[in-house]
């Protein structure tokens, strides 16, 4: 393996690629990683060196607070290859600006920009070959954050890692997705982590989600914890509703993520000429626009997918059928959102930043 140091990054290449092992046209989304990883670890009060290093298990204490106390953050995001081979990624500064967010409601230090944002360009430029060229290939990156400092005391941890892995992604879908709108179960509570991208935020939809599997619904449509009256998330993703030609979502709070597919759908949205009222949706109301046929689409937002349509939904054991859309906005938003993303559309924006 070859060692060197640059901007302050100790890097340690891998003396060979596992590229050419990869059928990149067979992908499992989040199952196959590149070369090189970062690790920067926090210590005695401060960030140490940030290094990339070849992608492998490392070795940690069994009294780690990540396993007792559940210190643990993440982010997702994606970067892109244009046709003339450049590298791109999507609102990184958003990512980082929620991933220290989510750092200080889990009581844990905030990641230095320069480490995040040049330890990422560098990873990525460094395992740029994985980023295929066309649409609907991506880069998956995962920045994430674990406590390692030991002991099972209920207390904040003294020690952390802040890491990125890379992972090479192919178009995400899922299928025609049905949802079951929660009547008991809850994703996330006033006063609680469901604004922040907390590891036990999303375990904890596991087993609600399981059940809803069960009854033939992919996903949960999540509503408030007090009342079950107003519609919040789709799974892991923001939720859009088209109501005639006005489309309705959740204003974000404590419960509910502020999410980079989500801000950046209202923003072409409107560009586009159409109305978008962030507001609470009730319940009642989406029953009502499902039964005078005013519904027209529900669809979800969110990194891995983009925007995943929605083609039913259950309430009460009464399913609703949305109707087939020629003038689908989920799917015009979603070609006009990926263009951006690929340089194949203008950025009016300035969403596109040059690895």
């Amino acid at each position: 393996m070859e060692v060197t140091t640059l901007n302050d990054i100790e890097i340690i290449l891998a003396s060979s690629s596992k590229i050419n092992t990869v059928d990149f046209e067979n992908l499992t989304f989040g199952n196959v990683f590149t070369d090189h990883m970062l690790i920067c670890d926090f210590k005695e009060g401060s960030w140490q060196k940030p290094r990339i290093q070849p992608y492998a298990p490392f070795t940690i204490d069994p009294s780690a607070k990540v396993f007792h106390y559940g210190q643990a953050i993440f982010e997702g995001m994606k970067a892109y290859k244009d046709s003339d081979d450049a590298v791109w990624l999507f609102r990184p500064e958003e990512n980082f600006d929620r991933f220290n967010k989510s750092a200080t409601r889990m009581a844990m230090p905030e990641v230095p920009e320069a480490v995040f944002m040049d330890g990422l360009k560098k990873l990525v430029q460094i395992d740029k070959e994985w980023v295929k060229k066309g649409k609907g290939n991506t880069l998956y990156i995962r920045p994430f954050m674990i406590a390692t400092g030991h002991g099972v005391i209920a207390a904040p941890s003294q020690e952390y890692r802040f890491m990125i892995i890379l992972s090479p992604a192919r178009s995400y879908y899922s299928g025609e997705v049905k949802v079951l709108i929660a009547e008991h179960f809850s994703r996330a509570a006033n006063g609680g982590i469901g604004a922040a991208k907390a590891a036990g935020n999303y375990s904890a939809q596991f087993y609600p989600t399981k059940l809803a599997n069960e009854k033939g619904f992919q996903q949960i449509i999540w509503t408030d914890d007090a009342t079950h009256t107003k519609l919040e998330e789709a799974g892991t993703m923001n939720v859009f509703f088209r109501i005639n030609d006005t489309l309705y979502t959740a204003p974000t709070s404590e419960r509910i993520l502020d999410g980079v597919t989500r801000k950046s759908v209202i923003d072409l949205a409107r560009r586009e000429n159409i109305n978008v009222e962030v507001c609470p949706v009730l319940v009642e109301e989406l029953i009502t626009a499902a039964r005078n046929g005013s519904l027209k689409e529900i669809f979800g937002a969110g990194t891995a997918a983009v925007i995943n349509p929605i083609v039913g939904f259950s309430y009460k054991d009464e399913y609703f059928e949305l109707p087939k859309i020629e003038q689908s906005m989920a799917v015009d938003l979603k070609d006009k959102l990926t263009n951006i993303q690929y340089k194949l559309a203008e950025d009016t924006f300035g969403w596109t930043v040059k690895v």
